[in-house]
């Protein structure tokens, strides 16, 4: 099945595309194989540890999960085995979609703590991707900031090899395929970031994170999964967060298919730009 510009559609036998799923190519256990030799360069072992998360990273930033039967150690996923679904996902970078939004995060020559709001597919890692370049590379209203960037799923930077495949900037310093709360840390006290970017947070590890980021002035840029300010202010772990005001700001993202809507709030939860604008979709 291809899914594409919101539409779904089932590919034949002869590699076409249809919308009846009657005409379907229904795929072997031999088409998986082949596949997953493909992607990983028919070195699959090399590749263990991404496997255990659920997804490989390929050239060009895209990224193929897996799914299938888990061997469990305990309460760790030893390995995925039989793998019987793959989901191929095509990296999808707008540059320049944060371009409004920088007047709005940034005050003189610094840059505001802020937390980007969005449901699934809305767009949010592809608008923390662009502000991170922009920060990084610097604007005309500002100068470039190193930029610490915890990649957990290889989604924003698309490291291959360690090396970022999206355009990122040329400040930004990633932690590829690190957990949050952990990499959060480890680049306060080895590379020294001016910023630090993190995609949906949501954890109380991540909440001690962050706190101690923001403890130690360094800036952030962060993601979560929710609906609106007022959605994520009823979850404890972003009440805490709320009342201690470590968020300047908040982005708000809305897709209703045909538009997407942009809001950005400061701390105080009033309402500082607003911008209906055509859709630019995570692919």
């Amino acid at each position: 099945m291809l899914r594409y510009d919101g539409r779904e559609y089932v590919l034949t036998g002869r590699g076409s595309l249809s919308d009846s799923t009657d005409h379907a190519y229904i795929v072997s256990e031999e088409d998986l194989r082949e596949t997953l030799a493909c992607v990983s360069g028919y070195s699959l072992y090399a590749f263990e540890q991404e496997l255990r998360n659920g997804f490989i990273t390929v050239s060009g930033g895209h990224r193929v999960g897996i799914a299938g039967r888990t061997v469990m150690n305990g309460d760790t996923v030893q390995c995925i085995r039989p793998i019987s679904f793959v989901n191929i996902r095509l990296a999808h970078q707008v540059i320049g979609c944060a371009d409004d939004l920088i007047p709005f995060i940034t005050e003189g020559t610094d840059v505001c703590n802020t937390l980007i709001i969005s449901p699934p597919g809305c767009g949010k890692t592809t608008m923390l991707r662009d502000l991170i370049r922009q920060i990084s590379d610097g604007t005309e209203q500002i100068p470039g900031k190193t930029v610490g960037l915890i990649d957990e799923r290889s989604e924003i930077a698309g490291c291959y090899n360690g090396v970022p495949q999206n355009d990122i900037g040329i400040r930004t310093d990633v932690l590829d395929c690190c957990r949050k709360s952990a990499g959060m840390t480890m680049l306060l006290r080895s590379m020294a970031p001016q910023v630090m970017a993190v995609d949906e947070i949501g954890s109380p590890e991540d909440e001690a994170a962050l706190k101690g980021v923001f403890r130690c002035g360094c800036r952030i840029f962060a993601t979560v999964h929710g609906n609106s300010l007022d959605d994520i202010q009823k979850k404890p772990f972003f009440g805490k967060l709320m009342e201690e005001r470590i968020f300047e700001r908040f982005v708000v993202l809305q897709d209703d298919g045909k538009e997407r809507e942009t809001e950005v709030f400061n701390g105080a939860g009033t309402l500082l730009f607003r911008k209906p604008a055509r859709a630019e979709k995570e692919r």
